[in-house]
């Protein structure tokens, strides 16, 4: 303890967090009251969404970022969900796509228009079915592009390809309770779980099969997260058997004892951990705390290190955590919260205080760029590939995102041409399968648009007929 008794050299010892003014939060925005352990928020360099209240069914808000202040109560929703909405994820490589996974047993894909939605959005690109029970957990693979991992309440981990929309991987034998959280590692070759059963697992999921696992990883009963780290050991929170709040590390290839492993208070919220690969920092949110603890995760004892503690007035009911190629560099900003209370989003900025100007190497290295570095297929096939990186020396501008199109199995025109003999053979085929699917698309274009026009009639009507009323009940 001596030892500890000397100030550790860090650039992230002064890191400080700071609520943003009121006008640059998200006023009057009804969040969700579900009971469930998830962040509720998810965010990137273009949209916050948020899940909200809603009668009869499940849906999120979805904000350009820029769309700070009071949310008018009509503003357009995502609520094609008969049941409420449990969890929401943006596509790591494209802006505009989000997933989101509900009660209703479905997980539902959106492609969100480049400037926000005018009306609200009932139609998602593609409704993957196959779990029977709620669905809890969504996440994007990192570096392949359209997979995405759900988790439900059947204890079933399923892995779709989004673009064909079908389920390629299904998981459903090793859980024997209910899942807490799924984590990708770096590569996307790996997930870890936290299950009620209170134990951590790492799976292979293209091979199906448990590589490594750790029983009462966490000795309490409530519940776990477990997360990968950029160096491949897994960061776990939990509760001691004294429902005391514990944080630990841990290394999958000898899962006996744990690297590190703290105490940290007898505060009853489930600690949300969200991690930085780039700075190796992680940050614990506390559903139910009104602080934000982060610590520097290194190659020397003690392994974790406490840093500082955000402190606010308010407790959190959920967290949304900015991508790196969202943070405004020039502040030296190097994470970014958006922390829902119950009627608000307020942003939080974390940055390290530096008296220069210029650009700060050492804060930025490359990271996580748009670009996915594999296809569904070559993933699928046994491929991996790390994220392809990108500089924020000059900022990220988000560009063009390509829209998500999602192609049935009987469509030919869009098998990868590979094969060019039977290319020949299937050519007229080809050709009529890709003129029906022309009339149909358009045939569908054509219905939206008639839709989307009456919905503005009938709004448009209703309007009428309150100014009416205000003026009947002015000149009375």
């Amino acid at each position: 303890d001596t030892m500890r008794r000397v100030v550790r050299q860090s650039k992230f010892r002064h890191v400080f967090g700071q609520a943003v003014k009121n006008d640059q939060c998200y006023d009057d925005i009804r969040v969700s009251r579900v009971t469930w352990d998830s962040s509720f928020c998810a965010v990137n360099p273009r949209f916050v969404a948020i899940i909200v209240d809603a009668s009869g069914g499940g849906a999120f808000l979805v904000l350009p970022l820029h769309k700070t202040g009071r949310i008018d109560k009509s503003y357009p929703t995502v609520c094609g969900h008969t049941g409420p909405v449990l969890d929401i994820d943006w596509c790591p490589h494209n802006d505009q796509v989000i997933a989101s996974g509900s009660e209703d047993c479905t997980v539902m894909v959106w492609q969100i228009p480049e400037n926000g939605l005018t009306l609200s959005l009932t139609e998602p690109v593609v409704v993957l079915e196959g779990h029977s029970k709620r669905v809890g957990i969504v996440a994007w693979h990192p570096t392949a592009r359209n997979v995405l991992l759900s988790a439900g309440c059947d204890n079933a981990i399923i892995i779709w390809n989004v673009g064909t929309g079908e389920a390629l991987i299904n998981l459903d034998d090793m859980h024997v309770d209910v899942i807490y959280n799924v984590s990708w590692n770096r590569n996307g070759s790996l997930i870890c779980t936290a299950s009620k059963d209170k134990k951590v697992r790492v799976i292979d999921p293209r091979k199906q099969e448990i590589v490594a696992e750790k029983e009462k990883t966490h000795e309490g009963a409530r519940p776990m997260r477990a997360i990968f780290l950029a160096d491949g050991n897994i960061f776990t929170t939990g509760f001691s058997r004294m429902s005391e709040r514990q944080l630990a590390l841990w290394n999958p290839k000898n899962m006996e004892e744990p690297i590190a492993l703290h105490e940290m208070d007898t505060s009853n919220g489930v600690l949300l951990p969200f991690y930085d690969p780039d700075t190796n920092i992680i940050y614990l949110c506390g559903k139910g705390d009104s602080s934000i603890r982060y610590f520097e995760i290194t190659d020397e004892s003690p392994y974790v290190h406490y840093l500082n503690t955000f402190s606010s007035k308010e407790p959190q009911r959920g967290m949304g955590f900015m991508p790196k190629r969202g943070l405004d560099v020039n502040k030296c900003e190097i994470a970014r919260f958006f922390k829902l209370h119950e009627r608000k989003c307020e942003p939080i900025i974390m940055t390290v205080p530096r008296k220069s100007d210029l650009f700060q190497d050492d804060l930025y290295p490359d990271t996580a760029g748009p670009e996915a570095a594999l296809e569904a297929e070559e993933w699928f096939e046994g491929k991996n590939a790390d994220p392809l990186l990108i500089s924020l020396k000059h900022g990220y501008i988000p560009g063009k995102n390509r829209d998500l199109k999602v192609v049935k199995k009987n469509i030919l025109d869009n098998k990868p041409a590979a094969n060019k003999k039977s290319d020949v053979i299937n050519a007229p085929k080809k050709a009529a399968d890709a003129s029906n699917t022309q009339n149909d698309a358009k045939l569908e274009e054509i219905l939206k648009e008639l839709k989307s026009i009456k919905d503005t009639i009938t709004n448009q009507d209703e309007r009428i007929s309150k100014l009416e009323q205000q003026i009947a009940k002015i000149s009375d």
